[in-house]
């Protein structure tokens, strides 16, 4: 039991749910539809009991599916770490420069951010995957990150021998024109096994094939994006707030200077903040290394300038003209509307004739924003925020809310 415990940590007995996602269901076919793809053709391909070489290629593919499993489920059952619930400064003089948590009843440290599919307010937030459906964060980062690189290696080696079974075997049955092409497979086949190689093995192999290549593509890339935020200390929330900052200061033509408080000013440093021996970050997920010309609330003061900033630039009124049931992909708000639903697990909130939403952001066939509710609701914490097709709602005429800040230029 104890060595079980030192493989996967499991925070509660409860987290096991996480299993039961279909991210979790589809992330853990493919991996086991490549893995037993692979042993079986390298059976066929190249016993592993005859020849060193063969040896070698089996026992890297068993350690490759090892390893990939290891980081996987302990970035979706470690978790990212959550602040504590009702949580407050030690200091009472900073709380003006944190956010406030009305779902968690407590303030948000430097770096986090509350997740709504968690349901909880998450240390240094990266994002909420729903491949492992749980959050990348402060403790499972290193976890997550190694599992981009795993899943990649151990597929590209896949893909190899799905492509010289495939070889090996059509060769030796039907000429596709291959004459000229010759591959000396005398030492893989000093002994054959008798594993037939039939059409639905074909057929399997090829799949599987199709499945190592996209996922080597597809998570690789997605690997490159999070070395690069890591390399600069940082999370993919904090760059687009960085971002932000950059436009805002530019937008006002104010005089200040933003410098991100957590790049230590050395990739190497940045990286060992989250890869160790160990497997713990660094840090306790609240107090955190800066920059010698900032301090711990640098970024959370910038956070609370971009929230007036969006209050007065961004938020417009719109009122519901068509109503809407929330479905994800709508069949009858246009093809445009169906086909271009934004590919995000972000919420989509039903709509009826008379709402009134404030709108933040959106594409052209949807919009997001909030939903205006009574004061009943909103001193009970209630907020109503997601998706909606942009057919279904018109911009209020008697709106002022972004034509009264437009010209005017913010004190800061």
């Amino acid at each position: 039991m104890n060595f079980l415990s030192t493989i996967v940590t499991f925070e509660n007995l409860h987290e096991v749910r996480r299993l039961f996602h279909w991210g979790p269901i589809i992330a853990l076919s493919v991996i086991a539809i490549c893995s037993t793809m692979a042993i079986i053709d390298s059976i066929i391909w190249y016993w592993p009991l005859d020849t060193t070489g063969g040896s070698i290629n089996f026992i890297m593919l068993i350690n490759w599916t090892v390893l990939i499993l290891y980081n996987y489920f302990n970035a979706m059952f470690v978790g990212p770490g959550y602040i504590p619930l009702g949580w407050k400064p030690e200091t009472q003089h900073v709380i003006q420069y944190l956010q406030y948590c009305i779902v968690c009843q407590g303030y948000k440290s430097p770096r986090s951010h509350h997740c709504r599919k968690c349901n909880r307010c998450v240390m240094k937030m990266d994002h909420h995957c729903p491949w492992i459906n749980n959050c990348c964060g402060h403790l499972n980062h290193a976890y997550f990150t190694s599992f981009l690189l795993l899943a990649p290696l151990g597929c590209s080696h896949a893909a190899i021998i799905f492509i010289m079974t495939m070889y090996t075997q059509l060769y030796e049955r039907i000429s596709f024109g291959w004459s000229t092409v010759k591959i000396d497979m005398s030492a893989v086949r000093q002994f054959q096994p008798l594993m037939p190689f039939s059409v639905p093995a074909f057929a399997a192999t090829l799949f599987a094939l199709g499945l190592a290549l996209g996922t080597t593509i597809a998570v690789g890339m997605l690997f490159f994006i999070q070395m690069k935020v890591i390399l600069r200390n940082k999370t993919s929330i904090e760059s687009w707030i960085e971002e932000k900052a950059k436009d805002r200061i530019q937008h006002y033509q104010t005089e200040e200077e933003f410098i991100f408080p957590y790049d230590l000013g050395s990739r190497w440093l940045n990286f060992k903040q989250v890869f160790t021996w160990s497997g713990t970050p660094k840090g306790n997920g609240i107090v955190w290394p800066v920059h010698p010309k900032c301090h711990q609330h640098t970024l959370t003061i910038e956070q609370l300038k971009q929230k007036a900033d969006k209050r007065v630039r961004s938020q417009v009124q719109y009122q519901v003209v068509e109503d809407y049931n929330g479905a994800c992909c709508p069949l009858n708000k246009g093809i445009q509307a169906f086909f271009r639903t934004p590919c995000t697990e972000e919420p989509r909130i039903p709509l009826s004739k008379g709402d009134i939403i404030l709108a933040t952001r959106g594409t052209k066939w949807w919009m997001y924003g909030d939903k205006v509710l009574n004061e009943e609701k909103l001193r009970a914490g209630d907020r109503v925020r997601g998706w909606f097709p942009r057919r279904c709602v018109e911009k209020c005429h008697y709106d002022t809310a972004a034509g009264d800040g437009a010209g005017d230029k913010k004190v800061n």
